[in-house]
C-alpha cells in the first residue's frame, strides 16, 4: 500500500499510473539502447493528466508531471502500474512515500516527520549552566514547552511538544513541572541523557498552495478557525480548533501573523 504526503500527491500519482497503463509507452532509454548507429531517437512525451489539475486549483509544472510519469513507466515496464517511493533515508516513514508534487527531498517534510518509538538525546549545559529548554507537566507526563534557539537542547534535536520519558535514567511519569525542572538543574553539565518520544499530541499535515498562493485555512492567535471549501487544507484533513505549532519544521508558537508565520508558510 502506497503512502503520500498529501491528497494531491496521491491524486497525481494515481492519474499518472492510469495513463501510463492505458497508453503502454515504450521507455525512451530502451529505444536508445537498441537503436542502430546514426539513428535519431525522439524522447517520449506523455499526454496531459486527466482530469486537469486545474480542477484542484493546482499550478503544477508540466515537467514535474512528465518526470513522474516516466518514473512510473520505468517501474512498470509491462503495463502494471506501481508506486514510485520517495528516495529518503532508510528506516523512516518517508522512505515509502510517493510525492510527485511535494518532491522526494522536501526539507520541510523531513523536518516535520514525527517518528514512532523512543530515541535518546544526549546534551550538555552551556557556559551559563543552562540546557536551553523549558518543560511542562501535562496529564502526568513531562513535555518540552520551549526550546531556545542555538541552545544545547536545540542542537541535540529536542522540539516543542516532545515527551520526556527519562532524564539520566530517572522516569518522569507523574513529575510536576517544578520537580522535572529541578532534575534538569541538578544534572551534571557534561552529559545529560534524555529519553524522548516525538510529539505525541501533534500530527503532521502536508498541503499544497493553489495557483492563487493560498492553502485554505484561516487562523487567529495560532488557532485554526475556518477552512476554505475545496482547498488543499480541506482535502488533507485540517480541523478547526486545532493549533498551528510548526511550519516546515520551524516552531511558530507565539508568532504573529504579520510577523514570521506567513513568511514560513510555503506548504503546511
Amino acid at each position: 500500500m502506497s503512502m503520500y504526503p498529501s491528497l494531491e500527491d496521491m491524486t497525481v500519482d494515481k492519474m499518472a499510473r492510469a495513463q501510463v497503463t492505458n497508453s503502454h509507452p515504450v521507455a525512451a532509454p530502451a529505444m536508445a539502447a537498441s537503436a542502430p548507429a546514426g539513428a535519431v531517437v525522439t524522447e517520449i512525451t506523455y499526454p496531459a493528466l486527466y482530469p486537469s489539475l486545474g480542477d484542484m486549483g493546482l499550478a503544477v509544472p508540466e515537467h514535474m508531471v512528465q518526470d513522474h510519469m516516466r518514473a512510473v513507466a520505468q517501474y512498470a515496464p509491462q503495463g502494471q502500474a506501481v508506486a514510485v517511493p520517495v528516495q529518503a533515508s532508510s528506516g523512516t516513514a518517508l522512505s515509502t512515500m510517493v510525492a510527485p508534487i511535494t518532491g522526494s527531498r522536501e526539507v520541510g517534510v523531513m523536518r516535520s516527520e514525527i517518528k514512532q518509538g523512543i530515541r535518546e538525546v544526549v546534551l550538555c549545559k552551556n557556559t551559563k549552566g543552562k540546557c536551553g529548554l523549558a518543560v511542562k507537566s501535562i496529564s502526568k507526563g513531562v513535555f518540552v514547552a520551549f526550546v531556545y534557539k542555538d541552545s544545547p537542547a536545540a542542537m541535540a534535536g529536542l522540539r516543542f511538544g516532545d515527551q520526556i520519558l527519562q532524564i539520566n535514567g530517572e522516569t518522569m511519569a507523574g513529575y510536576s513541572t517544578d520537580k522535572a525542572t529541578k532534575v534538569l538543574a541538578k544534572a551534571a553539565p557534561e552529559r545529560i541523557a534524555i529519553a524522548v518520544r516525538d510529539r505525541p499530541f501533534e500530527r503532521t499535515i502536508t498541503m499544497q498552495k493553489d495557483s492563487g498562493n493560498h492553502i485554505g485555512f484561516v487562523y487567529r492567535k495560532g488557532k485554526i478557525e475556518k477552512i476554505v471549501k475545496d482547498s488543499s487544507a480541506a482535502r488533507n484533513g485540517i480541523l478547526v480548533d486545532h493549533y498551528l505549532v510548526e511550519v516546515n519544521g520551524q516552531n511558530v508558537v507565539g508568532l504573529s501573523v504579520s510577523n514570521r508565520v506567513l513568511q514560513c508558510v510555503t506548504f503546511c
